[in-house]
């Protein structure tokens, strides 16, 4: 019962900050879509959480951000597309950080990319494909590196073993 409480409290609070980080934190208006860093809190999320919760996590605070920002026709999109960016990373590590999280962050935003140039190009046609290009690169790259940056700090407090005392 404990260790459930802890998993939907974790979640709850990955959904928020994943949801703040996309809405309101670095979030830059772009003429297709906007840029922000909320990626890197789904990758935390998928770092620490069992896959189904993070991918919860991942779709609500993404989509609710979108809603949020006037920017509704990017929800359902938002919500198949960091669902599947959760896919490649894995909670079991003792360490964010490991090398199989390090390649799915990549892996991550290549999935990133690529759905939301489907998108683009579904909803905008193949101009919408090239402007969005550029941005998403960015976003993909600004995530990793503040994924890694936040990783790494959390690692050298060794939180991973610190949470599995509550």
């Amino acid at each position: 019962m404990r260790s459930e409480i802890k998993t939907l409290t974790l979640s709850a609070l990955f959904t928020a900050l994943i949801l703040l980080a996309t809405a309101y934190l670095f979030h830059i208006n772009m003429p297709i879509g906007y840029i922000h860093l909320g990626d890197a809190f789904i990758y935390l999320a998928a770092s620490f959480l069992p896959a189904p919760y993070a991918i919860a996590a991942a779709a609500i605070g993404a989509a609710a951000a979108d809603v949020l920002t006037g920017a509704a026709i990017w929800a359902f999109p938002s919500l198949l597309i960091k669902s599947l960016m959760v896919l490649p990373f894995s909670a079991k590590s003792q360490k964010i950080l490991s090398k199989r999280n390090l390649t799915a962050a990549i892996f991550a935003g290549l999935i990133c990319m690529t759905g939301y140039a489907a998108a683009e190009w579904i909803l905008y046609g193949p101009a919408g494909l090239i402007a969005g290009l550029p941005p998403a690169l960015l976003q993909s790259a600004g995530s990793a590196f503040v994924y890694c940056a936040i990783g790494l700090a959390l690692d050298k407090v060794r939180i991973k073993e610190y949470l599995k005392g509550f």
